[in-house]
């Protein structure tokens, strides 16, 4: 398919899509006439969003090379391209600077430890000179390009705020997860790894009262069996199942992708997975609906996770002792809840506009 003066938004996958869904979705309105082309790095991205109708078409991501860049970029002629956080490909940067495609980074986010800033990083510096304009997450990202001598920045924040505040104010409805609520407490643990599931499982008989729901990273049949044989036997159902709900079911697995976001309206504490491997997933999806939110140790790449400890409305925790503790005192001290909640809700809302800021500018 061919267009003309189209615009380009390239995502690494679902997470980066949905950070920068707000800027898209104003594009849409500001720009009418103008065809929008999404492409994507990760299956993850491509098979959950390829039929949005946010888009006027949406691709994988042709493999780097020169001549790829130069039939993709020809077949859709972008008149601006517009990629998220950290996604920077040689050939593709090179063609449109080439065309004089203007190229915006948006909720670009830099640390000391990545390749730009090694002395063998001169491919990847190049890159960053054929960007039209940064907006950066925070001033230590602006203050590192400005190092490299790099000025066109803006420190706009994170879009994500503004995507997750957005979905907090109207979330989806779901009726079946609304019933296994039935006016329970919920302990909700989103994009969970087996690691992360160990350790929830303990937690299940320390608070009869309450109700789980785990959604799991990985919904493989094998994953989701692993998980069940860790609860307590018949008290746990499969989304898929929810039909079948009895009063004995205190323990809900969701196994499907994509409803996450909306499950969080439905709980009262967070647990964000992946803290024990490579890193914590998005907890401000959690954050925006005033859930307290706990994760694992590795959290040192998430700005938002940081900010989060520091203001006592985010928890992380080493081990099994360290989960047991937190969520005692989240659920038995009333007045360190609240502060919690109130405090996470007032993080989201004071970080809101950097979509705001990202239009002025590119209008402008």
């Amino acid at each position: 398919m061919r267009f003309s003066e189209s615009i380009w938004f390239h995502f690494a996958s679902l997470g980066e899509f949905e950070q920068g869904r707000p800027v898209l979705e104003q594009f849409k309105i500001l720009y009418p006439n103008n065809k929008i082309v999404v492409t994507f790095f990760s299956p993850s991205g491509y098979e959950i969003r390829k039929n949005t109708l946010l888009a006027d078409a949406v691709y994988y991501l042709p493999l780097d090379t020169a001549q790829n860049a130069r039939d993709f970029i020809d077949s859709i002629q972008p008149k601006m391209a517009i990629f998220t956080k950290y996604e920077y490909w040689y050939h593709f940067f090179n063609e449109m600077h080439r065309q004089n495609v203007p190229v915006y980074v948006i909720s670009g986010i830099f640390r000391p430890k990545q390749v730009f800033f090694k002395w063998y990083g001169g491919l990847h510096r190049e890159m960053l000179s054929f960007v039209r304009w940064f907006f950066v997450q925070d001033e230590r990202s602006e203050v590192l390009l400005q190092q490299l001598g790099i000025n066109n920045v803006t420190i706009s924040g994170d879009t994500r705020f503004d995507r997750v505040w957005a979905n907090a104010l109207q979330p989806q409805a779901i009726p079946a997860v609304e019933e296994f609520k039935n006016g329970h407490k919920v302990f909700i643990a989103g994009s969970t790894w087996p690691p992360d599931e160990k350790l929830i499982a303990t937690l299940v008989s320390q608070y009869p009262t309450w109700k789980f729901i785990i959604a799991p990273h990985e919904i493989s049949e094998e994953k989701i069996e692993r998980l069940i044989a860790l609860l307590p036997e018949g008290s746990t159902a499969r989304y898929s199942q929810i039909s079948n709900l009895t009063s004995q079911i205190s323990n809900l697995i969701i196994d499907n992708i994509g409803m996450l976001s909306s499950l969080y309206q439905y709980g009262d504490i967070a647990y964000i997975g992946g803290g024990f491997g490579v890193g914590i997933h998005n907890t401000l999806e959690a954050a925006a609906f005033g859930l307290p939110v706990i994760f694992g140790p590795e959290y040192s790449k998430f700005k938002e996770a940081h900010d989060l400890v520091t203001l006592q409305a985010g928890f992380s925790i080493a081990d099994e002792g360290g989960l047991k503790t937190i969520t005692n005192n989240l659920v038995n001290d009333q007045i360190f809840y609240n502060k919690a909640s109130e405090t996470v809700t007032t993080y989201i809302k004071e970080h809101t506009g950097a979509t705001a800021a990202i239009m002025n500018h590119i209008k402008n």
